[in-house]
């Protein structure tokens, strides 16, 4: 990808070029790709193509072959590489998108037989990640992801410094500078390894804090550009930056979400996609660990896509819960933007999911029942106490107050009679005031 000064994607179009018919200019992308695919079953590259529009790369044609594996050299078979070639000049198309990972040796051969820029699915999504990263630590798990990345991939391009690190008195050919690129990529994946430490311990002293209050904590997880943070305003009233763009969320944001008067803390996760690469999930492993921490996830999914696209959506986030550790815990399939479907859709999708919730963060449609489902979901966290609290002691009162929501309570001679639920892990300090039973 083309990159600005600072560092992230840049697009810039050439001069407009006109139309035809003469009447209106028409710019064309400075970076137009090919896709390419090998797929056992199935032609569909649309994610990729939204991949790559996220990027600011324009999409100008595109190519499928029916393979169970790759190819082990050129991802694709050697007819298909150069019908690949053919079909790509005549697109004008000045780079080449895999929809898979490419080890370094397949990347290489066909760049050479194609005779353009290969990039693959995983750089696409990284080059995505290092121009939406805006806190530090973004920036940080993006830096790591990226050297991780490329440290297989660094090239020989330096041949006329092969000996480098030679001189008098020495044996050996020296250091070459490939192998200095490597140190200096290795060193500083130490170096932010040891900072994301650093940052999973501020995230540990602070998740000790919420803890300290016992809130329960429900994750919005689930496909990228779902709808997730559109639905942490709606319920919560806050702003959180919201644009129809893959992974625009990248840092998890939590607020209060008051239920029947009862606080809750909601947290917006980063996005999950298909084949999301190894290197962004081990990354951002201090930002996923409060997915896998939360006592209940809303596993948010775009109702208006196709059937068959849910049904891979959901499918990619399965199975990325698994694989951050977070499969075990309870879920609640929440269907967002059905303010965009007609009343046959919403019946037919009630029949396809009869456990999920239909909402829509935008409309506030069937935010009232989400909130009840919550509530139902997290009620044996909760534990019913029977206390008489001395009219002197206000201060407990008001934060019983705070924690149970509604509560009843009766006026008596001794002090306040107050029946409520309250969080288990706090029923503690009120057991001072528990009336005898």
């Amino acid at each position: 990808m083309d990159r600005s000064r600072n560092g992230r994607s840049a697009v810039t179009l050439k001069a407009a070029e006109w139309a035809g018919n003469g009447t209106q200019p028409a710019q064309r992308a400075a970076q137009r790709a090919f896709c390419i695919a090998a797929l056992p079953e199935g032609d569909d590259l649309s994610e990729l193509g939204e991949l790559l529009r996220t990027a600011g790369v324009a999409v100008v044609g595109e190519m499928v072959q029916r393979r169970e594996q790759p190819h082990p050299n050129t991802y694709l078979g050697p007819g298909k590489v150069a019908e690949a070639k053919a079909a790509a000049a005549a697109c004008d198309a000045n780079v080449i998108a895999c929809d898979d990972e490419l080890s370094a040796r397949q990347e290489r051969n066909l760049e050479e037989a194609l005779g353009l820029p290969v990039v693959d699915r995983t750089t696409v999504i990284l080059d995505i990640f290092a121009s939406h990263a805006n806190s530090a630590e973004g920036k940080l798990q993006v830096e790591l992801a990226q050297l991780e990345y490329n440290l297989a991939r660094m090239r020989g391009l330096w041949t006329h410094l092969e000996r480098l690190g030679g001189g008098i008195g020495t044996r050996g050919p020296g250091e070459t500078q490939i192998e200095t690129d490597r140190r200096l990529a290795r060193n500083r994946i130490s170096v932010l390894r040891s900072r994301l430490e650093h940052v999973k311990g501020t995230r540990a002293v602070q998740r000790a804090e919420r803890e300290r209050a016992a809130l329960p904590t429900i994750a919005l997880v689930g496909y990228t550009n779902a709808g997730k943070s559109t639905l942490l305003n709606a319920m919560t009233g806050s702003e959180v930056g919201v644009r129809d763009r893959l992974f625009h969320t990248l840092d998890p944001t939590t607020r209060t979400l008051k239920l029947a008067g009862r606080p809750y803390l909601l947290t917006d996760t980063v996005g999950f996609i298909s084949k999301l690469p190894h290197q962004l999930v081990d990354a951002f492993a201090a930002t996923l660990e409060e997915t896998s921490r939360a006592e209940l996830l809303a596993h948010v999914l775009d109702a208006s896509a196709p059937e068959a696209q849910q049904e891979i959506m959901q499918r990619s986030v399965e199975g990325t819960l698994e694989e951050i550790g977070a499969g075990e815990r309870p879920r609640l399939l929440v269907l967002n933007k059905v303010d965009l479907l007609d009343a046959q859709a919403r019946d037919e999708l009630r029949f396809r999911h009869p456990e999920a919730v239909l909402v829509s963060g935008v409309s506030g449609e069937g935010l009232q029942v989400l909130g009840e489902r919550i509530e139902h979901e997290l009620a044996h966290m909760l534990r019913p106490l029977d206390l008489l609290v001395p009219y002197a002691d206000g201060g407990s009162l008001a934060e019983l107050h705070e924690l149970a929501g509604e509560v009843t309570r009766e006026d008596t001679a001794e002090g306040v009679r107050v029946r409520a639920m309250v969080p288990a892990r706090l029923a503690e300090r009120f057991a001072r005031f528990a009336v005898a039973t």
